[in-house]
């Protein structure tokens, strides 16, 4: 699977781990920067990966700040991205084979290097059911996207 992956300067040590694991399990990793602790802007590292998501460059992604919330309220602000901010196994994979989650937000701060790398490994792992109920509701966040407020009835 290609995954875009990218970080501000509090996710740039995690991103590099993350990147050697991808690659081990036979990803192709696309490093989206940044490699060093020089403050950055996290919107910068979550627009980058949704371009990635956005031009078929790449099937997910994974995006990295101190908490996880900020990449993942400006990845969603893109069409076609649908982006979560976990801190766990379980949400990790559920959110792909029920929400079609695209891009996996982490929290540098927050979330252990152990459990970041267990994260990965359950996101990337996953896939969409393509159930009904799945994809009615998934239609429905879609048609809000394209609609606003007068979508998903």
């Amino acid at each position: 699977m290609r995954i875009a992956i990218g970080a501000d300067h509090h996710g740039y040590l995690l991103r590099r781990e993350i990147i050697e694991l991808l690659a081990s399990q036979g990803h192709q990793a696309m490093d989206v920067g940044t490699d060093g602790p020089e403050p950055t802007d996290y919107p910068d590292a979550a627009r980058d990966v949704a371009r990635a998501i956005i031009a078929g460059d790449a099937e997910r992604g994974i995006v990295i700040c101190g908490s996880g919330a900020g990449v993942s309220i400006a990845a969603n602000k893109f069409p076609g991205v649908k982006a979560a901010a976990v801190s766990d196994t379980f949400t990790a994979h559920q959110c792909v084979e029920h929400d079609a989650v695209n891009v996996l937000c982490l929290g540098a701060e927050t979330v252990g290097r152990w459990l970041a790398l267990d994260i990965v490994r359950a996101f990337v792992g996953a896939q969409f059911t393509g159930e009904e109920r799945h994809r009615r509701r998934v239609g429905k966040i879609e048609a809000f996207e394209r609609d606003g407020l007068g979508g998903g009835d």
